[in-house]
């Protein structure tokens, strides 16, 4: 997390961009990412023919006669000049590259350059330079950088524009550490967004393994290239999270435009871990639904048909966290009760951790769940564990204050105990309920049908006790209205 010094220097730059005309976070975010991409190509091309020239490998540089396009040669044009080469050469420049300088190229053909005046061009990329000059002084500039970037994305959800507001990034490390994520996992969301959950998962792996993967380079390569996939209908989006992605140090993530639950999508078993928070709009069209999700689950209702799509996505022994409304947890409709039935007796439902309806406020408050699973294809449910999730460490109001007594650390904990959670009763926070009881209650999996509440006997006085503190109120009262009324008289 980013204070102090460099936290002002990006709050200054978003201030010169909303000055400037730009209002829309997601515009500022698209159009910094622009410059900080033009930046970065500049400084790998740099730093590809130094590796070049010591080891005496021939490089060919990007820019190869196009030398003026750099961004060490644009920051010395004047302001007029600057504007016209980004605008009419620098863009179409970073279009045509393809694939060739990783996954974030890829999605520039529809990019549009919104800065609108030269002057106010120059001084962000002033700022943003002052800001890279800063990172380079620090200890460990590539956590910096993404600590930087996870601060500007943090500004969508302070804005919520366009609906734009992502999964909270502490309900995406508690997912994370609940699935034991291994250097040799091949990690996907479907509905990436910003790569929030890409990103935590990388980060996680660079804590709990930095030397099996950072110091082995088939590890390494895996981990820039094959461990991260993901997938979004956004275009905006994909730019952004691709370059969230290699802020946070990997280098060329799986970040693709596709419709995950259309015939466009035809991953099976290829994951061996996911973790989602996809979106439930509603209803969708049969025919842009891929077939053989329908014949699992026949359902327009998206929050459905992501269960059955992360079924056939998995390995066999693939295990998934995801984020659900409630209503997948007990809903009565055929579809509802056929996507639990076939987790519950064909796989292995290991728990669901009920969240409190302020998790997602302000932008909506609408209650939810993590359910964590394991692609078996032959059954393997015993007992599934619920936890009542009270407190996520934040006021649940609008506000989202920080409070303490934050439940996640014993989720986590408890999570990886559960042979200790046996002799829990209903009404403890967590305990662990029969398969044969969850059948027996139609596979309803609302943590409500299980847990029991406790009731506290409170004694209250009998009413003519009560009558008598009333009548001797009012006799203060009229004894204090009589010397009032005598003092007035005087």
């Amino acid at each position: 997390m980013i204070t102090g010094e460099l936290k002002n220097k990006v709050d200054k730059l978003w201030e010169m961009f909303w000055t400037g005309g730009l209002t829309n976070p997601l515009d500022v975010i698209e159009q910094i990412t622009y410059l900080m991409f033009i930046r970065d190509l500049d400084q790998t091309d740099n730093t590809r023919q130094k590796e070049s020239l010591m080891l005496g490998i021939p490089y060919q540089s990007i820019f190869a006669d196009k030398e003026h396009l750099k961004w060490s040669s644009l920051r010395d044009k004047p302001a007029e000049n600057m504007y016209q080469t980004i605008m009419t050469e620098v863009f179409p420049f970073i279009k045509d590259l393809n694939g060739s300088s990783g996954s974030y190229a890829k999605y520039m053909a529809d990019a549009i350059f919104k800065v609108p005046t030269p002057q106010l061009l120059e001084k962000i990329i002033t700022s943003l330079d002052d800001m890279y000059a800063y990172i380079d002084k620090l200890p460990d500039k590539q956590d910096a950088r993404g600590d930087l970037y996870e601060y500007m994305l943090s500004k969508l959800s302070t804005a919520g524009t366009n609906g734009q507001f992502r999964t909270p990034r502490h309900i995406i490390r508690m997912m994370v550490e609940l699935l034991d994520l291994q250097p040799g996992d091949t990690i996907c969301d479907p509905a990436c967004g910003t790569s929030g959950f890409l990103v935590s998962a990388g980060e996680y792996l660079k804590e709990k393994y930095l030397e099996e993967i950072f110091y082995n380079k088939e590890a390494k390569a895996h981990y820039d290239n094959n461990m991260f996939t993901g997938y979004d209908m956004d275009r905006t989006m994909l730019r952004i999270g691709a370059m969230n992605m290699m802020t946070h140090g990997i280098q060329n993530p799986h970040i693709e435009y596709k419709d995950s639950l259309s015939d466009q999508n035809i991953d099976t078993g290829k994951y061996t871990k996911i973790l989602a928070n996809p979106p439930f709009k509603g209803s969708l069209d049969y025919d842009i639904v891929s077939t053989d999700l329908l014949k699992v689950t026949k359902t327009k209702k998206t929050e459905l048909l992501f269960l059955t799509l992360f079924l056939r996505m998995l390995k066999n022994g693939g295990r998934c966290a995801s984020i659900v409304p409630d209503g997948v947890l007990f809903g009565s409709s055929r579809a509802h009760k056929a996507i639990r039935k076939e987790i519950i007796e064909n796989h292995r439902l290991e728990a669901i951790i009920s969240m409190p309806s302020g998790v997602f406020k302000p932008y909506a408050g609408v209650s939810t769940a993590v359910i964590v699973f394991t692609k078996t294809g032959a059954g393997g449910t015993d007992k599934v564990w619920f936890y009542d999730m009270e407190n996520d460490g934040y006021s649940l109001d609008d506000k989202r204050n920080q409070i303490e007594g934050s439940n996640i650390p014993d989720i986590i904990e408890r999570f990886k105990a559960l042979d200790k959670e046996e002799d829990r009763k209903r009404t403890d926070q967590s305990f662990l309920v029969p398969k044969d009881e969850i059948v027996e209650n139609d596979y309803d999996l609302s943590i409500n049908k299980y847990k029991e509440s406790t009731y506290v006997e409170e004694e209250y006085p009998h009413p003519l006790e009560i009558l008598a503190e009333i009548n001797d109120l009012e006799k203060e009262i009229r004894e204090g209205l009589k010397e009032l009324e005598g003092m007035l008289r005087g």
